[in-house]
């Protein structure tokens, strides 16, 4: 039976089953992006809501005959399975496997249970990403029955591999996506933005702020952000509204990266606001907690950090010092 359902929609999909008690959630969904799971677990940690059990589906077009996934994609997927692995002191769990038997109807399917028992299920139009969920404001979702929804998601199980399969390259196509030649792109590329790590006024990284962000009592010394000019802020390159953007750097790392804090003005890891000040430390050369200076950029070569933007959750971002050569524009 349809439902006519109004509001947020990942609200609707993804938190409103655990307030009548559901802890465990299945999805069967065509497309997914590892930002929106990213997302997902970082809304229900800043919620404080425990013990919920996410167990993604990738299912893939009706037309592939062989499963294809973006290598950024894949090895996002990859990272947050390891760091939300199931296991015990896991606040939350997650995991995503990819669908490799008969072809699945593109019909996304969103299934709660209650422990063992299938309590809440949605058929929907919303693929797991924050392209649809957050961002795409028509769709329909309607109401499933539970246990065949569940049913339908064990047989799609037997068929699928885990992301982290050691054998999972033969059974999935893993794509490279093509990453861009810095030093090849016209400096007004509307997809490429320099974001200074220093402050106009000083010339140095802010004492308490940017990427000395935990330079204070009480707080991890390896926080940090990216400072992020109002104008750019503005401009809608970056997501807002503490939607996640997968990052793949010069230096084959891969990051969950947001916009946050008051007039959107930084950029920062929200697994750990720790994670990017270790980054940016290590490519510096310093030991982890220590005080970035004006003199540690100069001695690396580089005051800035390029992104450039391969879609609406994928970036590339780049801290090399031959990408630092060019004309900074933010």
């Amino acid at each position: 039976m349809a439902s006519a359902y109004t509001g947020n929609i990942a609200q609707q999909l993804l938190i409103n089953p655990i307030s009548e008690g559901a802890d465990r959630l299945c999805i069967l969904s065509h497309a997914a992006t590892p930002s929106m799971a990213s997302w997902l677990l970082k809304t229900y940690e800043e919620q404080e809501l425990e013990g919920i059990s996410v167990e993604l589906i990738v299912t893939f077009g009706e037309d592939q005959a062989i499963p294809s996934v973006l290598e950024n994609y894949h090895n996002g997927f990859k990272e947050l399975q390891k760091a939300f692995r199931q296991g015990p002191g896991t606040v939350n769990s997650f995991s995503c496997s990819y669908n490799t038997g008969r072809a699945i109807p593109k019909r996304n399917s969103y299934i709660w249970l209650c422990g063992e028992t299938p309590v809440k299920a949605f058929s929907c139009s919303y693929d797991f990403t924050q392209q649809s969920i957050l961002r795409n404001g028509s769709g329909s979702i309607t109401d499933s029955n539970p246990t065949s929804a569940y049913s339908r998601f064990e047989k799609a199980v037997d068929d699928s591999i885990y992301c982290d399969n050691s054998e999972v390259e033969e059974y999935v196509v893993i794509t490279e996506t093509p990453m861009p030649v810095m030093a090849d792109l016209p400096e007004n590329d509307k997809n490429l933005i320099k974001l200074s790590l220093v402050t106009e006024r000083t010339g140095e990284p802010g004492t308490k702020s940017g990427l000395n962000w935990g330079q204070r009592a009480r707080r991890n010394p390896n926080e940090a952000y990216i400072p992020l000019p109002r104008k750019i802020a503005l401009s809608g390159f970056f997501p807002l509204n503490k939607q996640h953007f997968l990052v793949v750097t010069d230096d084959h790392h891969a990051l969950q990266l947001r916009v946050e804090q008051q007039n959107d003005k930084a950029i920062t890891t929200p697994a750990s606001n720790a994670q990017l000040g270790e980054y940016f430390r290590n490519r510096l050369g310093l030991a982890n907690g220590a005080q970035v200076t004006r003199a540690d950029l100069e001695a690396y070569g580089r005051s800035d950090v390029s992104f450039y933007k391969i879609d609406d959750e994928q970036y590339y971002m780049d801290f090399s010092v031959a990408g630092g050569r060019r004309r900074r524009n933010g």
